[in-house]
């Protein structure tokens, strides 16, 4: 979220929750940010408590996108500071599912009333105005969108890497402005239309994080060149063609990356690696475990089972026992 580090992890404590509430300044401080940003949070006592929940919602999602992959969005100290220096595809998806995270965040934010400084949205921009009436609260997404464009900061013109993490941010922010939604609910005599409400609405962001995973998964290598009109550098293809690349010019929806990740087979200063993963036999064991095999285990399990519902108001169980086998990647 800094441009430099898009996902600090930080223990939730109630230590921290107590700084928030006495002196969110405090939260503001200890994330990792640059002199703009930390005034842009401080100004607001909410932004401090929705940068938090920015963070670990993107972790949370990319740990859970990545989860049957060689690299699972592992981000502990060293591995995430190694990786941040680098231009790889993984590090676009951080880059994007950041500020992704801080775009969406924000937007229900304001919707839910935390932000001094922003409320519901209140400039719909919908065919036939006169014949809607806009209602509920809808998720402030023209304020999110401005909030995080500043404290992302102004595109750069020179540096490729820079211009590379800056495209990345605004596929992010693209993401969750294409997944917008708008609700109605009609109301009038006997569920008659005489009176529509509608608000917008982000979609959840699982659906966010499953897009941006989808991009990963087709992004695409770029160089830079020289715009000879105005001297400002542009992202392109690789001047050398390279096999296995495409030469297809980015769009701006596109994930980029200038560097070819490692395998992450290995402990490196990327990933712990595979060994001890487990796997899953069917699905990935081969992938995962890079050649090397898996072992297998079998263990006794208990879990509840035929599940019914009591009048009033509980779930009543079995509780079932069965023998299933696990998977984990030789050394």
């Amino acid at each position: 979220l800094t441009g430099n580090e898009p996902l600090t992890i930080l223990p939730l404590t109630s230590e921290m929750e107590e700084a928030a509430a006495k002196a969110h300044y405090k939260v503001c401080d200890r994330l990792k940010l640059e002199k703009k940003q930390r005034r842009m949070c401080r100004r607001d006592p909410g932004v401090a408590e929705t940068l938090m929940e920015a963070i670990s919602m993107s972790a949370l999602e990319c740990q859970y996108q990545f989860r049957f992959e060689r690299w699972n969005c592992t981000l502990e100290g060293r591995y995430r500071a190694s990786l941040l220096k680098r231009g790889f595809k993984e590090t676009a998806f951080l880059y994007a599912i950041s500020s992704a995270g801080l775009t969406h965040a924000m937007a229900k934010a304001c919707s839910a009333g935390r932000m001094e400084r922003c409320t519901c949205d209140e400039a719909p921009d919908l065919e036939n105005r006169e014949a809607w009436q806009w209602g509920g609260c809808g998720d402030n997404l023209k304020y999110s969108n401005k909030f995080v464009k500043e404290f992302l900061g102004r595109k750069p013109n020179k540096d490729l890497r820079a211009r590379v993490d800056f495209h990345n941010n605004l596929v992010g922010m693209k993401v969750i402005k294409a997944g917008v939604e708008t609700t109605c609910k009609c109301h009038g005599v006997s569920g008659s239309c005489t009176v529509r409400t509608c608000w917008r609405q982000l979609s959840p962001f699982h659906e966010i994080g499953k897009q941006l995973k989808q991009k990963y998964e087709t992004s695409l290598k770029v160089g830079s060149t020289t715009n000879e009109a105005t001297g400002e550098g542009d992202i392109s293809p690789p001047k050398k063609s390279i096999p296995g690349h495409s030469d297809q010019i980015p769009r701006t929806t596109d994930l980029v990356y200038i560097d070819d990740s490692p395998s992450f087979c290995l402990m490196s200063r990327y990933s712990p690696g595979t060994s001890g993963r487990k796997c899953y036999k069917d699905k990935n064991c081969d992938s995962i475990c890079c050649g090397r095999g898996h072992n297998t285990q079998s263990r006794v399990v208990t879990r509840p089972c035929q599940c019914q519902v009591r009048w009033c108001c509980y779930v009543e169980c079995k509780q079932c026992t069965q023998r299933e086998e696990v998977y984990t990647c030789k050394d």
